[in-house]
């Protein structure tokens, strides 16, 4: 068994498994000393609730098979325009453009740097 996951590189295996289902506008937010319940977010989005699903399904079995890691809860998959997935370090959101515009979760977390992942894989 390989050395558990953390923090960055964590949120890059997400992005990673993210991009593999062709997820759209990859940032990867780190929140440490901004939050006290996870160090990054990973924020993706998906062109229509069907991809936001698949992109769900693909970081949950490529992280369950390539590294024994299940996600603590998930929230919002049965409408698929916000999903949610909490690694404990990292909390993934999947958004659907719509969404993601609407929440703006990027410029509400503005103080926290901020990487641009898209291209991963």
């Amino acid at each position: 068994m390989t050395e558990p996951l953390e923090g960055v590189e964590l949120a890059e295996a997400i992005a990673g498994f993210a991009a593999d289902k062709k997820a759209l506008e990859i940032v990867e937010l780190d929140l440490r000393g901004v939050l006290g319940y996870a160090d990054y977010f990973v924020i993706c989005s998906g062109n229509s609730d069907r991809q936001v699903k698949a992109i769900h399904d693909g970081i949950h079995e490529g992280m369950k098979k390539e590294h024994g890691l299940l996600p603590r809860r998930v929230e919002g998959l049965p409408q698929a325009h916000w999903v949610l997935m909490d690694y404990l370090d990292v909390v993934v959101h999947v958004f659907t453009p719509e969404t993601r515009a609407f929440y703006r979760l990027e410029q509400l977390w503005g103080e926290a740097p901020a990487r641009t992942l898209t291209g991963v894989g």
